[in-house]
């Protein structure tokens, strides 16, 4: 048996989408299942995000604090968006995300991570970059609005995000797979082993 993900759609008989938003949606499958039945499986369909773990020479990896409203808390992060062009290039998103929401850039970038957030009921699929050799950006500060206004950052190092994660003090999805992924990379075969940045993404293909 080969413990790995694989592609697969059952045939849907009939689909509606009910809510259409400015980003996402909700549509309502009814899928045939393997005994023959028919049930109806309602989830939101995402045009899926990056998401950037920015690791500093210090050993210190770049987190927002942010307002997240249906979960109302304000939540560590790290720096995260849309894939808001329909085949954009994940590694241009992230740059800019990285830019737009710490005003920092990276000259070595590595994919750590691919992973579908809640696949139960919500078909978004998020690849978590590994970002290195930071340096300040040049040119303007991003505008922030919305929740982004009252962003905080700060840098914190990877044994110490590791501590809080365990503790469950942090929650926010792609902080907590990219760092325990971070970790579980440097004891296996190291980072420079991890996929090049550019590589492919059957969730999200893009153009190069």
């Amino acid at each position: 048996m080969t413990i790995k993900d694989t592609s697969e759609e059952w045939e849907i008989r009939a689909t509606d989408t009910p809510f259409t938003g400015n980003k996402t949606s909700v549509r309502t499958d009814d899928v045939v299942m393997p005994d023959g039945s028919v049930v109806r499986r309602d989830y939101q369909v995402h045009p899926g995000s990056v998401a950037v773990l920015a690791l500093d020479a210090q050993d210190r990896v770049l987190l927002i604090n942010q307002y997240r409203h249906p979960v109302r808390h304000k939540l560590w992060e790290i720096p995260a968006g849309l894939l808001d062009v329909p085949g954009e290039n994940p590694l241009h998103a992230a740059q800019r995300e990285l830019y737009e929401e710490a005003h920092v850039k990276a000259e070595d970038w590595r994919v750590l991570t691919d992973v579908y957030t809640t696949p139960g009921g919500c078909d978004e699929a998020v690849r978590v970059f590994l970002a290195r050799d930071l340096s300040e950006a040049e040119g303007a500060r991003f505008e922030a609005e919305h929740e982004e206004i009252d962003m905080e950052h700060a840098r914190v190092p990877v044994d110490e995000l590791v501590r809080r994660v365990l503790a469950g003090d942090l929650h926010n999805n792609c902080l907590v797979v990219g760092v325990l992924s971070l970790v579980a990379a440097r004891a296996g075969d190291g980072l420079d082993a991890l996929r090049p940045a550019d590589a492919p993404w059957p969730a999200r293909p893009f153009a190069s």
